[in-house]
């Protein structure tokens, strides 16, 4: 066989890193004295480095997630004290696996958001978590939508596929018709039996969900099915973060 089809075998196999690195491997190989091990170790890795940050970057695509979202933007030693204690845990992502869900409640503006949003994000790029970013009233009419055209099963089952699902906003912003209350109690209700996690941010405590699920009968299942598992995340502060910041630039500028 000769030595030159090397790289025709491997794109065959789809290694494309190993494609990609064999000639720079062989050569420092030779140069360094490198056994066939060491060798072996070295393209293997990079192939395995390669499909990681591959998969990572499709999963990140297909999220749904800001991309403006991540801790970097975040100060801790502002954030309030039992999320900034309870961050290290929920970074594991042990809680996900369990599938335990997790509400983040405060007033507008105070960081629920971007919060979910970038714990979300690195879920994925540590854990390569499936995730899933989406406003409420999307989730809603998507989930609706479904219904009318029967297929509400199967839309549910492709959401199943996600470890956890970040419903933004479920709060006191839309007024859900009884139909998108409807397959929204449906879907929190299979999240639960299937247990896969939700993230939750709103702006309403529990004991108003039912000015979202137009009755209280509606809004306790629900919120039964969701703290069952939960870790509860409160977003008290004085002043809006948009507004804080919105004052930094105009005081710089």
């Amino acid at each position: 066989m000769k030595a030159d089809s090397l790289p025709i075998l491997l794109r065959s196999l789809e290694l494309t890193a190993m494609e990609r690195e064999c000639e720079s491997a062989l050569a420092r190989a030779e140069a360094e004295n490198w056994g066939y091990r060491r060798l072996l170790h070295y393209l293997a890795e990079a192939e395995v480095q390669d499909r990681c940050a591959r998969k990572i970057e499709r999963l990140l695509k297909y999220s749904g997630l800001p991309a403006s979202e991540t801790f970097a933007r975040f100060d801790e030693a502002k954030m309030p004290e039992k999320v900034r204690r309870m961050l290290p845990t929920l970074r594991s992502g042990d809680f996900v696996r369990r599938g335990d869900n997790l509400v983040a409640i405060g007033l507008p503006g105070r960081g629920k958001t971007g919060f979910c949003a970038a714990l979300a994000r690195e879920l994925v790029e540590r854990h390569q978590l499936k995730v899933l970013f989406i406003p409420a009233f999307k989730l809603a009419a998507r989930l609706l939508a479904a219904k009318r055209d029967l297929k509400l099963v199967s839309a549910l089952a492709k959401l199943h596929r996600f470890d956890a699902i970040i419903v933004d906003e479920l709060g006191g912003y839309v007024d859900f018709t009884q139909g998108e209350v409807d397959v929204l109690f449906s879907f929190f209700g299979e999240r639960y039996e299937k247990q896969r996690s939700v993230f939750v941010t709103t702006n309403l405590s529990f004991g108003e969900w039912e000015k979202v699920f137009k009755n209280p009968m509606t809004a306790t299942a629900v919120v039964d099915r969701i703290v069952h598992r939960c870790v509860l995340l409160e977003f008290p502060g004085k002043k809006s973060i948009r507004e804080e910041e919105a004052k930094q630039r105009q005081a710089s500028a």
